[in-house]
């Protein structure tokens, strides 16, 4: 019996999922913390923090301000800092476009 197994989906491959777990593992290691210590922070489990940075986990709300408040940060510049990295411009101050090849890096 042939059995078929279909590939799970990468998440990583959204820009701006791939460049917000960018921003939380960079801002975790400018802050020179271990995952541990990020996780003790914001009273979250050392491998949620892991599956954060990895992409693999889909935030609450209430977890992503716990997760900014550890890293000495808002949830709005970590959003400010991926939505950079995926390539999306701010133009004003409520208005923004996606342009796919450009990088804040």
């Amino acid at each position: 019996m042939l059995h078929i197994v279909k590939k799970k989906k990468s998440t990583l491959s959204e820009p701006l999922l791939r460049a917000f777990c960018q921003a939380v593992q960079e801002r975790r290691e400018s802050l020179g913390i271990s995952q541990e210590e990020l996780a003790h922070r914001a009273g979250l489990h050392r491998t949620y923090i892991s599956d954060i940075e990895r992409g693999s986990r889909n935030l609450s709300l209430r977890s992503l301000i716990r997760l900014a408040g550890a890293l000495e940060t808002t949830v709005s510049d970590l959003l400010r800092i991926a939505e950079l990295k995926a390539g999306y411009v701010v133009h004003g101050e409520n208005e923004q476009s996606f342009e796919p090849g450009l990088s804040a890096r």
